[in-house]
């Protein structure tokens, strides 16, 4: 479990009480439970280290096809500095709302399933299921919004040559990488156990395995 302390919104009281219910059942029903999260702070500095090959990567693809240079006059360059936040802000809640998406698709009660919020403290928005989860339903849901708005946004940057499009891109890859750490821990996770069960923890940074 993180270590960092922090009040918990009433979604999130009740969501760990609903969770602390989860837990006993599936400890009655002889479960044993490993907790794969990790600290919001810890992540969002490892995150960065995790993804920061992938930056340069795509700078050094982007820039050896597309110039560095902007154009724009000062009013232009306002209203685009404006323009880049808003789409920052809305990349975002889209990045959340696809985390959202593809878990209902898997959770048993779907869309219900699902809760979005933010941890004021820390300026992290988050999404959780309530539902279990396999493996590779899990790792899906959390790899794909850096697909899709980090990597693919990169993707078209090059192929129109957007500076704008590529910054707010790499912003989204950066992004990813507290999703990402939680992949990795989930891959080098070892169990001989026949029954495994996911769950998304319900306001932590990460999930909670039950086997047996």
């Amino acid at each position: 479990m993180s270590k960092e302390k922090r009040d918990l919104s009433p979604a999130e009281l009740k969501r760990k009480a609903d969770f602390e219910l989860v837990c006993n059942k599936m400890e009655q029903d002889g479960y044993l439970r490993s907790d794969l999260t990790i600290g919001i702070v810890r992540a969002n500095v490892l995150a960065v280290v995790l993804m920061l090959p992938f930056v340069v990567l795509t700078s050094l693809l982007y820039f050896s096809v597309n110039s560095l240079a902007i154009d724009d006059g000062m009013s232009n360059l306002v209203i685009s500095y404006f323009l880049f936040i808003v789409g920052m802000i809305l990349l975002f809640v889209a990045h959340e709302a696809i985390h959202g998406l593809i878990w209902s698709i898997f959770a048993e009660n779907h869309f219900k399933s699902i809760s979005f919020g933010v941890i004021w403290k820390y300026l992290t928005p988050y999404c959780s299921c309530s539902s279990p989860l396999r493996k590779g339903q899990y790792i899906l849901g959390s790899a794909m919004p850096t697909l899709i708005l980090g990597f693919g946004l990169v993707g078209l940057a090059i192929a129109i040559g957007n500076l704008w499009l590529f910054l707010l891109a790499e912003i989204m890859i950066i992004g990813g990488g507290g999703d990402f750490l939680i992949i990795c821990k989930m891959l080098m996770y070892k169990s001989k156990a026949k029954d495994i069960v996911y769950y998304d923890h319900p306001y932590e940074l990460g999930l909670v395995v039950f086997e047996r």
